[in-house]
């Protein structure tokens, strides 16, 4: 049975787990809240996890300066715990007496009193000499916006014009943006029951199922969830359903399905035959959660969407949607453990797995179908880059041109950047099949 714990001794050994251990955000957040009954005290939890994990690179770099000795690899949680400390007094601007000694009886409860007097100093050293390490730390990008350092290059190197404003965007507070789901309700009647509950909700302007919360909450609490009524995704991962040009009868795949959003979205748009494909096994369950509470139907398989021999049955398909793995470096604001846990090396070995399941899901298109590769990336190797070289190896494939009420036109493609229109960052290409012209 677990021990009881106060919030601030739990958050430091979740985000020791998180930036330390390399552990998902999500992941440590569903272990972790369940062991708080209080509503309130996981409301912190959940701030504290969120805003830990999105300012760690800078507060991380703060306690080089303010620890004699830095901490973090022979006491991870302290060195954590004093990271949520000044998350406390910087970002979530909690009273300074009360969220310093509440961080030091923390050391108690977590059983390293003899620390006690090390956390205490170096908090109140902060507040002694806040203006200061500020002016430090925001001298250089990467403390300034809490980034790593090589992807604050990655995206000089690719967006040198918008470089302030993307490194901006990622620590907003992006809003809670919900689908609603045509096959159960309309999208008016599920706003309405929103605002009944007391929710601000807007329809939005473009997305013909979106809808926009200002700020997020608990979905599961929402009336019409249980009932299926709408899902949660951003308005980037709205647009691929619009896209596809979806008919009834068509055969569509979902070549990289987990956590479903996409499939289901499309499924919610036509009446078509989906197959979707997922290569992680422990995500499968995830899509099949995510169908039967929205009331749809699908095959889902576990599989390599770039070894076809190991799921497709011959018969071609009509759309193929590929939501190639990825850097994520577009939904950073939705999702800031991505800054701690990916690596400049880490793009050297997506391109190649990109251009594999792009070759793969091509060959099972049929012709004249039409195949969409997205991306929730910035960098361009992985997008335009990716789709570039495709299409110089294949004499079958034609760009479809298009264009969305925001963001902008790659070299093939388009490109929403974080923050355009509040979406989330996101790539699309479009490609159609020649029904002539062989490969």
């Amino acid at each position: 049975m677990s021990r009881a714990i106060s919030v601030r001794a739990l958050a430091a050994e979740a985000l020791a787990d998180i930036a330390l251990s390399g552990h998902s955000l999500r992941e440590v957040a569903d272990r972790a809240l369940p062991r708080l009954p209080d509503s309130r005290d996981r409301a912190l939890l959940t701030a504290l996890l969120n805003e830990g994990a999105r300012w760690w690179p800078r507060f991380d770099a703060a306690l080089d300066r303010l620890l004699d000795k830095p901490i973090r690899r022979n006491e991870p949680i302290v060195h954590a715990l004093l990271v949520a400390g000044l998350v406390q007094l910087e970002i979530l601007e909690l009273p300074g007496y009360a969220a310093v000694a509440a961080t030091v009886e923390a050391v108690r409860e977590l059983r390293r009193p003899r620390l006690a007097g090390v956390v205490n100093a170096v908090l109140r050293r902060w507040q002694r000499e806040r203006e200061t390490l500020l002016a430090e730390l925001d001298a250089v990008p990467a403390t300034r916006h809490a980034h790593p350092a090589w992807l604050v290059e990655a995206i000089t190197n690719d967006w040198p014009a918008q470089v302030d404003g993307l490194l901006s965007a990622a620590n907003t507070e992006p809003p809670l943006m919900l689908r609603a789901n045509s096959h159960r309700v309309a999208r008016a009647e599920a706003a309405e029951a929103l605002r009944a509950a007391g929710q601000e909700v807007d329809l939005h302007p473009w997305l013909k199922d979106g809808l926009v919360l200002p700020h997020s909450t608990d979905v599961t609490r929402l009336p019409g969830f249980a009932q299926g009524h709408f899902a949660v995704q951003d308005g980037a991962a709205q647009v691929p359903a619009d896209l596809l040009d979806l008919a009834d009868g068509q055969r569509v795949l979902d070549a990289c399905a987990a956590p479903g959003g996409k499939a289901c979205h499309v499924l919610e748009r036509a009446a078509v035959s989906l197959l979707a494909v997922e290569s992680e096994a422990h995500r499968v369950p995830r899509i099949r959660q995510n169908l039967e509470r929205l009331g749809l139907e699908a095959e889902v398989v576990v599989g390599d969407a770039g070894d076809t021999a190991g799921w497709w049955d011959g018969r071609p398909f009509d759309r193929v949607m590929i939501d190639a793995p990825c850097s994520a470096t577009g939904v950073i604001r939705r999702r800031p453990d991505v800054r701690l846990h990916r690596r400049a090396g880490d793009i050297d070995a997506l391109v190649p797995q990109q251009e594999r399941i792009l070759a793969a899901c091509w060959d099972v298109l049929a012709p004249g179908g039409r195949l969409l590769y997205v991306t929730c990336s910035l960098l361009r190797r992985e997008n335009e880059g990716v789709v570039t070289a495709f299409l110089a190896s294949r004499t079958d494939a034609i760009a479809v041109p298009f264009t969305l009420p925001v963001g902008q036109a790659a070299a093939v493609g388009w490109q929403i950047l974080p923050g355009d229109g509040d979406l989330d960052g996101m790539y699309y290409a479009l490609l159609e099949k020649s029904a002539t012209n062989a490969a």
